[in-house]
């Protein structure tokens, strides 16, 4: 062969391997957006109104092309998994949701997820994801505290955020995550603080991950799990038991459990005074419960701190685990069949 031939044909090699590396430095991570409705996808009259909306009453891909630096940085696909309040989540949307977002990850094409949610249950959606998702890869989920439709909407930069977060590959192995108001949140830990403000969700104790500065995530600290963090499986599940939650104050009447369970609840969380304390009444209601095999979780009203251990036959101390999210891991706990001792591991150890 010529050197002429030769010279040419690694020329031609050469501008084939530098397109195909400027087509690999363009090509932008995969992030599938899963729309449930919520503020983030709400509609009101007035562009000054930040209460009285409608909620989950824009598509998911109105929301997606209402903010174009998306693309800037995800290739983006989404469904719309519902498409109401947040309140209105119920279980058959919760493992809908978590079934697809597991099998969506198994993509290699897939860095990551998004979810939007409304704000009022988005932790316990978030919650429920971070111990059934089962993926080093990040899940983000993210909601909006004022409607789309209002001045300074605070969806679009939320959603950006969201979308950046996912296709990060500073997000991996840190669970899922909550992202509103320019924060990065442990979904295990992250609670709604505040009806209305913008900067409502925080997790008191423990902080934050990281922060939005300029566009870009940046994390305080490396990937780590929460002490205790249990994982279940619902691949199978179609339904979850129902565990009902109860609130403690002055004066109550102490048949309220008793009717809870007479309307099937198959476990009870109390949201009791101070450190889980409730009335004495209350207490051996708790303890008939208990001897029947009917879990009953001791969590707080207070909105912060850590319910310790009680003795066996007066309930299961919450440990970490707000009313809310007490409630799902009793729910998966006993969706999985598992023993009093073990459920008391969970909270407990």
């Amino acid at each position: 062969m010529q050197l002429s031939t030769i010279a040419g044909v690694i020329t031609a090699a050469c501008l084939l391997l530098s397109s195909q590396s400027l087509l690999a430095s363009d090509t932008k991570p995969g992030v599938t957006i899963y729309a449930t409705g919520g503020t983030i996808a709400g509609k009101a009259e007035s562009d000054t109104a930040t209460t009285g909306y409608k909620a989950g009453a824009i598509g998911v891909q109105d929301l997606v092309s209402a903010v174009p630096a998306i693309a800037n940085v995800a290739t983006v696909q989404s469904e719309q998994i519902a498409n109401t309040a947040s309140g209105n989540i119920n279980q058959a949307i919760l493992l809908k949701l978590s079934k697809a977002i597991n099998q969506q990850l198994k993509n290699p094409d897939t860095h990551g997820a998004v979810v939007t949610h409304g704000t009022d249950t988005l932790e316990e959606t978030a919650f429920f994801l971070d111990l059934t998702v089962k993926s080093d890869k990040p899940v983000v989920v993210v909601g909006a505290m004022r409607p789309a439709t209002a001045i300074s909407a605070d969806g679009p930069m939320n959603l950006l955020e969201a979308v950046t977060l996912a296709a990060s590959p500073r997000a991996d192995k840190r669970g899922v995550m909550v992202l509103l108001n320019d924060r990065i949140g442990s979904a295990f830990y992250t609670t709604k603080t505040n009806a209305t403000a913008l900067d409502t969700f925080k997790a008191n104790e423990q902080g934050y991950l990281g922060a939005f500065y300029a566009g870009k995530p940046y994390f305080f600290y490396q990937p780590a799990l929460p002490e205790n963090k249990p994982s279940f499986d619902v691949s199978d599940k179609t339904t979850l038991p129902k565990v009902d939650i109860l609130y403690s104050y002055q004066d109550q009447d102490s048949d309220f459990l008793s009717t809870a369970i007479e309307h099937g609840a198959k476990g009870i969380v109390i949201a009791g005074s101070g450190n889980g304390a409730t009335s004495s009444g209350v207490k051996e209601e708790i303890r008939k419960a208990m001897a029947k095999g009917i879990p009953v979780v001791l969590s707080t009203r207070t909105g912060n701190g850590y319910v310790t251990a009680k003795t066996k036959e007066d309930g299961i101390g919450s440990g970490v685990y707000n009313p809310q999210k007490a409630r799902i891991l009793l729910s998966l706990a006993l969706a999985d069949g598992d023993n009093m001792e073990k459920i008391r591991s969970y909270f407990e150890e």
